[in-house]
């Protein structure tokens, strides 16, 4: 027997347009927007009482939550724990993300990565691998005695993981690796991002045509906009095959910068909202370690001892919250960047970010103000309630 329901009495966001109908879910897939009075009689409904369903939200650099980050615990319990803590904020998939590591750890994150896609973990959409092929010069918070170049045992490392992955993301930059690795990576099916660079406007165009397609947290750790010298920011917003995420605290980007990216950015790329969460997403803590160095959090920011961000403290529906009233951006282009955006970064658009016959049944359902009332990940609820703000 099917685990078949409706969802009823909100408003529903498909991903292109809304809709005064309901939701007909079936074994974890959205089978059809219906209008309310054809829901067939032997269906059960679930009344959500107002407000909207949206595409349940998608997140492409998680290195942490619940009080764990993946690279002090690369292995399945985190990648659950992680996923569970980013639930409640109505994020329904995502990538867990290691940061600059030995090769040892990162052998251990691929592997747990894979067993967590073979236990098919609500919420795990495969793995972000952020270096250690960057650029010192653009380090950020990232350990520079563990940067280094990539090598060929490293490229075949990545292309071997993606065969046991769903989704593999890597953060490279120019300066640590080659054009012709990047396009191995890429004709492999790695989702390849700049990132962590100072490299100029030619070479990350270079790059793009390469087989990058993806700008790690746009503004931050990177060359930036400059009068003769673009730099891989200008590169991000120019150049149309890109996506680019952006981390919408306030903190990392202003608002200002935001709003000017956004109306200049053009092509198919668009640009996407990331949380680049840490351990503390969740929880009460005020500090954990990275790679054994002590990260402080204060005021909603998170820093080194000597005040480098690191992370960020941020969840899915804060960012959404923050780029529709700070930034101004209409509401349904806020949730594409959501959930859509970041789908299509990844090549899956064909199951995520969207309401459509076929569909993975990740659903948020929200408030008139925003804020969380329910989610569920293919088709079964993980979370009903408010999480924290």
């Amino acid at each position: 027997m099917s685990d078949r329901f409706a969802l009823t009495g909100a408003r529903i966001f498909d991903g292109d347009d809304w809709h005064d109908s309901a939701a007909l879910v079936c074994d974890g897939l959205v089978e059809a927007i219906v209008a309310a009075g054809a829901i067939p009689s032997n269906v059960a409904r679930i009344e959500t009482g107002g407000g909207m369903l949206a595409p349940g939200f998608v997140d492409l650099q998680v290195n942490g939550g619940g009080g764990v980050m993946l690279n002090d615990h690369p292995d399945v319990a985190s990648i659950e724990t992680i996923c569970r803590a980013h639930a409640p904020f109505g994020t329904a998939a995502l990538l867990p993300t290691l940061i600059t590591d030995t090769s040892e750890i990162t052998a251990a994150a691929v592997a747990a990565g894979a067993e967590a896609a073979r236990r098919k973990v609500p919420g795990f959409l495969g793995l972000h691998l952020e270096g250690p092929h960057l650029s010192i010069a653009r380090k950020g918070a990232h350990d520079p005695a563990l940067i280094r170049p990539m090598l060929d045992s490293d490229q075949t490392m990545l292309i071997a993981a993606r065969k046991n992955l769903p989704v593999l993301l890597t953060t490279v930059a120019p300066e640590s690796v080659e054009p012709s690795q990047v396009s191995a990576l890429s004709k492999a099916g790695i989702v390849v991002s700049i990132g962590h660079s100072d490299t100029g406007y030619a070479t990350a165009r270079a790059f793009a045509e390469a087989g990058a397609t993806v700008v790690t947290h746009l503004f931050n750790a990177m060359s930036q906009i400059g009068n003769r010298e673009p730099g891989l920011a200008g590169a991000a917003i120019d150049t149309g095959t890109f996506y680019a995420g952006i981390i919408a605290d306030g903190i990392h980007v202003d608002p200002a910068t935001m709003a000017i990216a956004l109306r200049a950015k053009q092509g198919p790329g668009k640009i996407l909202l990331v949380t680049d969460a840490m351990a503390t997403i969740g929880t009460d803590m005020t500090s954990f370690t990275l790679n054994g160095r002590t990260i402080h959090r204060k005021d909603g920011r998170l820093t080194l001892a000597d005040g480098t961000l690191a992370g960020a403290d941020l969840d899915m529906i804060s960012a959404v919250r923050f780029m529709h009233r700070v930034v101004g951006l209409d509401l349904d282009e806020t949730l594409r960047m959501a959930s859509l955006y970041p789908a299509q970064a990844i090549g899956q658009s064909h199951r995520l970010g969207r309401f459509a016959n076929g569909t993975a049944a990740n659903i948020v359902s929200l408030s008139d103000d925003l804020d969380i009332k329910s989610v569920w990940i293919d088709g079964a609820k993980v979370f009903a309630g408010s999480p924290a703000r």
